[in-house]
């Protein structure tokens, strides 16, 4: 099998703690980001009560103007988009988008399952993007996919330093899960 090796400075980059800084940087900008949306919208009752404001949104993102098209030009998303407007279930998605907001940006900042967090983030910012909101969205989808990329380094300095030992990974459980799996080898037999 032949291997074809990257460069050095991506090696480091993505592989090594010596740039753990770089990714401390970018998840606190990134989860600063997400908080703040989050916490806005926690504290607004068009979103907490009612769904009033994702409503809206839904709306525009699904309408077409005469002559136009719709933001959201995917016949496929703009279906389901228009499925959470015509079900009224835009009150519990608002909360869900609210809460969903909040853990991605807490998630980044204290670095804690942070690749996963920036996942998320990166589905919300796809999912945005699909809706026809542009904005900020582009820097970070680009930003999370990123941290995605170093996520061996890029929680470093934060709580995933701890986690990654203790939870592990699907394909290699880590000291916490890998006795908890071996408690039942561990229990004498009775019988």
């Amino acid at each position: 099998m032949t291997e074809i090796r990257g460069s050095a400075l991506v090696q480091k980059l993505f592989h090594t703690t010596s740039y753990a800084w770089v990714w401390l940087a970018l998840r606190l900008w990134l989860g600063w980001h997400w908080l703040e949306a989050g916490w806005g919208k926690f504290n607004n009752p068009a979103w907490m009560e009612t769904g009033a404001s994702l409503r809206g949104f839904l709306t525009r993102a699904t309408t077409i103007p005469e002559g136009g098209s719709a933001p959201a030009v995917y016949e496929w998303y703009r279906s389901f988009l228009q499925f959470l407007v015509d079900g009224g279930h835009y009150t519990w998605f608002a909360k869900l988008v609210v809460f969903g907001e909040i853990l991605v940006g807490l998630g980044l900042i204290l670095g804690g399952f942070t690749a996963i967090a920036a996942f998320f983030g990166a589905v919300m910012n796809m999912s945005f993007m699909l809706a026809g909101t542009v904005s900020s969205n582009p820097v970070m989808f680009t930003a999370s996919i990123l941290i995605m990329l170093a996520w061996k380094v890029a929680g470093w300095y934060g709580l995933d330093r701890w986690l990654l030992h203790e939870v592990g990974t699907p394909w290699q459980p880590g000291r916490a899960i890998a006795r908890w799996l071996n408690r039942d080898k561990t229990q004498p037999q009775v019988g």
